[in-house]
């Protein structure tokens, strides 16, 4: 429990079999954050993109079969009563229920492709960091590990990197390729190859 405590959105997986799911959000931030999914497939989106959620709070979504998608948390959120509005991190577009919209990075993403006999999932920081995220599997009849990602990276993101919200608070910690659009840093062009793209001091923060 202890440890939970220091996590800040975690995801409690249930496999029902078949590729459908149950999704809780438990949210162990001292503050208000504000889930976000996003549906692969052209399905349509979870609870329409997002919802909000207090400190201690959790949240359970039903998952159709044939769902796949990510979620992601926004923080720092202000909506006006029709749903409009904006994040410091994590944010849609503008508006509380993301629909089809992605996350605008850099965020933390937790993405599931669960296909009923075989289901992928993972936490991925390809788009940056904003909170840390965790997933723990639930039922199944596999031994699924959970993905515990529980660092607050913002702490250690070098100041190119740094995301601040307007006090000059650390709120998201951008990737080098969103920092610096450079072919080395996005492993694209000549670096598009493992061998040529290596883990580098930006890299290997994450």
């Amino acid at each position: 429990m202890a440890l939970l405590w220091h996590l800040s959105f975690v995801l409690v997986w249930n496999f029902l079999g078949a590729s459908a799911a149950i999704f809780t959000f438990q949210n162990k931030c001292p503050y208000i954050i504000w889930p976000a999914t996003s549906s692969g497939a052209g399905k349509p989106p979870l609870v329409n993109g997002g919802f909000q959620l207090g400190p201690a709070q959790a949240a359970t979504i039903n998952a159709p079969t044939g769902w796949s998608g990510r979620f992601w948390a926004r923080i720092g959120c202000t909506f006006d009563p029709s749903g409009k509005g904006r994040c410091a991190t994590g944010d849609c577009g503008g508006v509380l229920q993301c629909n089809r919209a992605g996350s605008i990075p850099p965020a933390s993403l937790a993405e599931f492709t669960p296909n009923g006999t075989q289901d992928f999932y993972d936490v991925s920081l390809v788009d940056g960091f904003n909170l840390p995220i965790s997933i723990f599997p639930s039922g199944g009849t596999r031994n699924c590990g959970s993905v515990i990602c529980a660092a607050d990276l913002n702490r250690a993101c070098p100041p190119e990197l740094v995301v601040a919200a307007g006090n000059g608070a650390r709120v998201a910690c951008k990737s080098a390729c969103l920092a610096f659009h450079q072919p080395q840093y996005c492993c694209t062009g000549a670096f598009n190859s493992p061998t040529k793209c290596k883990p580098i001091n930006y890299s290997q923060i994450f």
